[in-house]
This record gives C-alpha cells, sequence and structure tokens, in this order.
C-alpha cells in the first residue's frame, strides 16, 4: 500500500505477520459493525482450507436476541457447515438507549459479554475475536474501562482483535494498532436511495462491502432466495482472496442467492503503468455489472474497487453515472475503493461514507494477514 499512488493488496504469496493487531472502527459514519462483518467473512474463508482452522467469535454488545438481524441467517449458515470456526454471542438490549435510560439489565449484560470476551481471549481458542459495538458499551460506562485495556494489552500475541462503534475511548485508540474512523459525507441534492460509496485512505472500504454481502445474502435466505446478490471485485485478478471460500460455500448452499467475480491480472496495477489486459479486464467487469444493475435480477450489487479502477483510468465514468441514475429503485448500488480524483458518480450516493485512516501498521511496516486484510 502507498500513499502516493493507487495500488490494490493482490493475493499473491508473500510474506505475513504472524503477530494479531488491535483494530479500532469507530466514527458517525456508516461501515463500522460492516466491515467486522467482511472480516468475519474472510477468516471463516481462510478456516474452510485451513488444516489448522481459524476460529472466530463475534461478539456483538447492544444488539439483544429479542431482535432479528439481516446477516443472522447466513452466518447460521455458516455455522451449520463449518460449526468449529465461528461462534456468534448476542447480549444487551434489542432498541436503542441513552445514558439516563441505563439499568441494571443494561449493565448485567455488558458484564455478561465482557466475561465472554475475557474467557474467549485467554483460552487461546480463537484466531479472531470481534467485539462489535464495544465503544459506546465503554462510553456509557458499562464496562470498567481499565480492566478491558488491561486485557486487551495481555492478549495472546496470535490473536487478532476488532473492535467497532461510535465513541472509542481515547485510551483505547492509543493502545490500538489500527484506527479507522468512519466519517460521514452529506448526501448532495442528486442523491439516489439505495446507493453506497465507501472509500478514504483508511481500512474498512472492501470489509465493509464484504458485510455488506453478509447482509443481503442473509436477507435471501430469509425471503426463500429472492434477495440475489452480486459482488464484482477489480484490480483483484488471481486466486487465493481468503473471502472466496466462505461466498463459495454459501452458494454451494443457495445456488441462486450471489453471484461473484474477479477482474483484473493477479498483480498491482499503477499510475503510468497500466497493461492492455488491465483495461480489457476493467471492461469486462464493468459489463457484468451494468447488465446486472440495469436487468434488476439483483437486489444488491457490489462493485468493489470500482473507485480505484475509474482514477486509473481503466474505466470512463460517464457510462457509471448513466447506470446509476437510470438503476431500479429498489437495487441497491454499494461502490468501494480509495482514489485521489472524485468521480462524479459520488454525487449520486444517499450514503457516503469516508474511512480516515488515524492509524494503520502496515505504514508502520508491519506485514499484513491473511484472512483479516485480504
Amino acid at each position: 500500500m502507498t500513499r502516493t499512488g493507487i495500488g490494490i493488496q493482490t493475493a499473491q504469496k508473500s510474506a505475513q505477520r504472524e503477530v494479531g493487531q488491535i483494530h479500532v472502527y469507530d466514527g458517525e459514519g456508516k461501515g463500522k459493525s460492516q466491515a467486522a462483518l467482511g472480516v468475519v467473512l474472510r477468516s471463516i474463508g481462510l478456516g474452510i482450507h485451513s488444516e489448522q482452522g481459524n476460529r472466530v467469535l463475534l461478539l456483538r454488545f447492544l444488539k439483544g436476541s429479542g431482535r432479528v438481524y439481516d446477516e443472522d441467517a447466513a452466518i447460521a449458515a455458516l455455522q451449520k457447515g463449518f460449526p468449529h470456526l465461528i461462534d456468534q454471542v448476542r447480549t444487551g438490549r434489542a432498541e436503542y438507549f441513552g445514558r439516563a435510560e441505563i439499568t441494571s439489565f443494561d449493565q448485567h449484560e455488558a458484564l455478561r459479554g465482557w466475561n465472554v470476551a475475557k474467557g474467549a481471549i485467554a483460552s487461546g481458542l480463537y484466531s479472531i475475536v470481534v467485539l462489535d459495538e464495544l465503544n459506546p458499551v465503554l462510553d456509557l460506562g458499562l464496562l470498567p474501562l481499565q480492566e478491558v485495556l488491561d486485557t486487551l494489552q495481555n492478549k495472546p500475541d496470535p490473536l487478532e482483535v476488532i473492535v467497532t462503534g461510535r465513541a472509542a475511548p481515547k485510551d483505547l485508540l492509543e493502545l490500538s494498532d489500527l484506527h479507522s474512523e468512519m466519517k460521514p459525507h452529506a448526501a448532495t441534492d442528486a442523491a439516489l436511495e439505495g446507493i453506497e460509496i465507501y472509500t478514504g485512505d483508511g481500512k474498512g472500504k472492501s470489509t465493509s462491502a464484504l458485510g455488506k454481502a453478509l447482509l443481503a445474502i442473509g436477507r435471501g435466505i430469509d425471503r426463500d432466495q429472492s434477495h440475489q446478490v452480486l459482488l464484482v471485485q477489480w484490480l483483484k485478478g488471481g486466486s487465493g482472496y481468503t473471502e472466496d471460500a466462505a461466498i463459495a460455500a454459501l452458494k454451494a448452499s443457495y445456488p441462486k442467492l450471489i453471484d461473484h467475480i474477479h477482474c483484473g491480472r493477479d498483480a498491482i496495477v499503477w499510475r503510468g503503468q497500466q497493461q492492455p489486459a488491465d483495461y480489457e479486464e476493467a471492461e469486462r467487469g464493468w459489463k457484468t455489472a451494468r447488465d446486472a444493475i440495469q436487468s434488476g435480477t439483483y437486489k444488491t450489487v457490489i462493485l468493489d474497487e470500482l473507485n480505484p479502477t475509474v482514477d486509473l483510468e481503466l474505466l470512463p465514468s460517464d457510462p457509471i453515472v448513466e447506470t446509476l441514475l437510470a438503476k431500479p429503485d429498489d437495487t441497491q448500488v454499494i461502490i468501494t475503493g480509495r482514489c485521489f480524483n472524485r468521480p462524479p458518480y459520488f454525487d449520486l450516493a444517499s450514503v457516503y461514507s469516508e474511512m480516515v485512516c488515524h492509524k494503520h501498521y502496515a505504514y508502520q511496516g508491519v506485514e499484513l494477514r491473511r484472512g483479516v486484510d485480504y
């Protein structure tokens, strides 16, 4: 990765770190819990093909069992097929509440969840522990902050910890190895409902898109396979992306629910070094995406890394604008990727979340990790 050019991490084999990092996703923008779900999908995918397994705990605060969430059916399907790879625990109420409305039940549920987290962290059984919505729990004073910090600081070295939610405490941000803030941008007058853009230098763009895929797949399962999903990934040719195996497993169980294609060479594309194949692969992906959006067959179309593809001038932006303007009302389009030159279709987004990088281990020379970063 670099701050001076556009380049996407490929799945080519390379050195990778063995020491787990502490990630914090916070901010007012959308994408925090989605990013956590995306890491879950990648981790399960890696575990499917790993002899040692890659077990993940998804612990969700403030998301009680009294409510059904879109992703539940997809997670349940993965648990059924691969029960050794994922555990999910929910705590708290199913509805939003403020500081003045805290009850003894809320405190009890937060402590119950934290006791599960402490046990999981100490056990050494998990490679990834996701603490979804832990930040607002800490902000509300439902857990002892110092105990949380001490536990995370003394975690087993291989363990990766993902913490999400608004209002992350300053001390937690200082302890973290990665801090990505989801910053919302106001929609313009031209915005269309159902278009979401995730961009910026921070981590969380593609993982948010994968989380959206999990949400959409879950909706499709609950609606008797009526919610079809297309995931198009540009600049990610070749094989070895860890999410592929989990998506393939879901597709095997629900063949009409999701289609997934990769476009591009198995190499990083830099500005000024584009090859003819890069243009051909970009156009191939766009033709598939355009036809899918126009058809109305797919209810969710995810265009992963479309932004850098346009920024590298591998695709023109005008046909994209035209296609988005004419999309069916009930088709949701998710667009991801960093870019230096803001394309005009950004004005069409009803949700525009910028991942602001405050801290990232990759910029400190720390290697990336399969099942988390790609």
